[in-house]
């Protein structure tokens, strides 16, 4: 061979290499190789995966880029038009896998003025006739009496397909659902990932299962398979259960230290768990450095049979406004499940049963302190509501009475022989004097007010159920029985006796006269017996106004019973009818005058009679 002959060979050499470096050889930036290999049997299909797009080497939302695939073998480039591969984005999807597919594919992205590589290996394994399932097999975990599941390792490839159909194997026999023979065991679907669910697993669970899917893309037809080695786990742990807390509200003083216990169990055989528990507040991680105002302790464990109990600690050292209201969760970290609840802090609220107790205390003490001085001070305070607001009483000018009171008092006659004077002159003088002369009442005293000649029966009867009140005036000596025996003091007795009769009548059995007992002096016991009954009767139930609580002794030394004198009767009579209103017995603050209003009719809004006038003029 001459020289030109070996230049010309020389030359297509190099045309030839020129040639399959355009094609796998550009000086692109090498980026080595993928980190997952890929492995099929012969008659499956295969997905290659480039990670380039991934590493976010370029811009790949601004800048063009394309993505070609080569077999480094033959230095071919891979398209679909051969019908056995096809490249779809970063994936590169080869069909009716044989031996002589095995190897390294490279994945070239091509920018407007760079490019990069990268392989990716595929491995075809040959099967073992006698065996089912793949040769590479991914190992999974079958929990020992508990519902567990196994996971389809195809994913990335149900993603990627137009349509599918999922196959689980046990061995060499196929999965049928709703066949009685396999009913602990059910196909679970739930987005892109597909499940084998076995209700109660037993030890003869561990075996080689197979998961095929049945797929279509762009028209291809193709099927992958993977084999997983379910492995029974004697030792395990199931899903952890919170205790506490329970996704509660909690109330915390303002300015007080406060902690709060996450507990949780996980049913567990053996020494596995892989449950963590960890405190987040506003989404974040609570620290651990126990310096700070709140911070979480280290986790505690301890186990019980069959049982792992698991605890962490959240501990405020003082709490502040900014706590409250946020929510403090306690998360479960676990391969079998990640439950979690949480708390949210509150200020206290008021302790409102104190306060009720307080309000109650205080509300029975001014009702005793109202009962109180209303008891003590009733007189003046009813007093008092007359005077200020007389249009709350009803005026009683239109009730058909004449008298406000009709007075009853004993009489004291001259010849020696009869009752207290006193009773009279207080009757004839006093009462008229405050009753008549300082508050405008009309009264009717028998012998005054009664017509000359007029007989006193008559006079009793007309005037007595024309009044509105009945003052008995009476003294300890009053009623006392003896020494007249004249015709006077008989006829006197007698006329007194019906007088006080008909006014019991009136009072107690009609009920149309209210009687008011003004008593003058202290009653002895002694003296109280004499009394007649129906006097007693009244004076136990409604009392008596007492003049002789005024005085300054309780007890007057001229009121007695017996007989008296005709210069003791005019020396009595001159004393009493000179009194003056000054006096503390005719005081009008005194208790006395106070209580005989408290008993009189309520005045109202009504006019002075001009009748009351011309009767006293009589």
């Amino acid at each position: 061979m001459d020289w030109s002959q070996m230049l010309q060979l020389l030359l297509f050499s190099l045309l030839c290499l020129t040639g399959n470096s355009k094609a796998v050889g550009e000086l692109c930036e090498d980026k080595g190789r993928e980190t997952e290999r890929v492995f099929s049997v012969s008659g499956d299909a295969a997905m290659l995966t480039s990670t380039l797009v991934d590493l976010k080497v370029f811009n790949n939302g601004s800048i063009p880029y394309n993505i070609s695939w080569y077999y480094l073998r033959t230095g071919t480039e891979l398209s679909r038009e051969t019908g056995k591969t096809l490249v779809r984005g970063k994936t590169l999807w080869i069909f009716n896998i044989t031996m002589e597919d095995a190897g390294d594919y490279e994945c070239v992205v091509r920018l407007p003025s760079w490019c990069y590589k990268k392989v990716a290996l595929l491995i075809v394994n040959h099967t073992n006739p006698e065996e089912c399932g793949r040769p590479e097999k991914a190992h999974q975990f079958l929990t020992n009496t508990a519902s567990s599941r196994l996971s389809c390792p195809l994913s990335d490839h149900i993603r990627e397909v137009d349509n599918y159909s999922i196959q689980w194997y046990k061995g060499c026999e196929p999965i049928v659902e709703d066949d009685p023979l396999w009913n602990r065991f059910s196909y679970v679907s739930y987005k892109a990932m597909e499940f084998l669910q076995v209700k109660t697993v037993i030890l003869e669970d561990h075996a080689f299962y197979t998961c095929t899917m049945t797929f279509n893309l762009e028209g291809l037809s193709g099927r992958i398979s993977e084999t997983i080695n379910g492995m029974v786990d004697v030792e395990y742990s199931l899903e952890p259960n919170m205790v506490e807390p329970a996704n509660e509200i909690i109330e915390a003083d303002l300015g007080s230290s406060f902690n709060k216990t996450c507990r949780v169990f996980v049913p567990s055989v053996g020494n596995k768990h892989f449950a963590h528990l960890n405190w987040i507040a506003r989404e974040n991680s609570i620290s651990q450095i126990v310096s700070e105002r709140i911070f979480q302790e280290s986790q505690r464990e301890w186990r019980e049979e069959k049982v792992v109990w698991l605890e962490r600690n959240l501990n405020f050292l003082m709490v502040k406004e900014e706590d409250f209201n946020i929510r403090y969760t306690c998360k479960v970290s676990s391969d079998r499940g990640s439950p979690s609840a949480s708390f949210t802090l509150q200020p206290t609220d008021p302790n409102y049963l104190l306060l009720i107790g307080v309000l109650l205390t205080c509300l029975v003490l001014v009702f005793t302190v109202t009962v109180v001085i209303y008891h003590r001070f009733k007189i003046d305070i009813v007093l008092s509501l007359r005077r200020v607001f007389p249009l709350l009483y009803t005026n009683t000018d239109s009730d058909g009475k004449q008298y406000d009171a009709y007075v009853a008092y004993p009489r004291l006659f001259g010849d020696g022989g009869g009752d207290c004077g006193e009773a009279e002159m207080f009757a004839l003088h006093t009462l008229p004097q405050v009753l008549e002369g300082r508050y405008g009442y009309r009264l009717f005293i028998l012998g005054r007010d009664s017509l000359p000649g007029e007989a006193v029966v008559d006079a009793v009867e007309e005037s007595m159920p024309a009044s509105r009140r009945l003052l008995l005036v009476y003294s300890g000596s009053t009623f006392c029985s003896g020494g007249h025996s004249d015709s006077s003091s008989g006829v006197l007795e007698a006329w007194q006796s019906f007088e006080r009769h008909m006014a019991m009548h009136h009072a107690l059995l009609e009920g149309s006269l209210k009687v008011v007992l003004v008593e003058l002096e202290e009653v002895t016991p002694t003296q109280l017996a004499l009394f007649p009954e129906s006097v007693r009767h009244l004076r136990e139930r409604q009392g008596a106004v007492c003049w002789w609580k005024s005085s300054k002794t309780r007890r007057t030394k001229g009121l007695r019973c017996g007989s008296w004198g005709e210069e003791e009767v005019e020396e009595k009579r001159g004393e009493l009818a000179s009194s003056p209103l000054s006096s503390p017995s005719l005081s009008l603050s005194s208790h006395f005058w106070k209580e005989l209003r408290y008993y009189m009719p309520v005045r109202g809004m009504r006019t002075k009679s001009p009748e009351k006038n011309h009767l006293l003029n009589l």
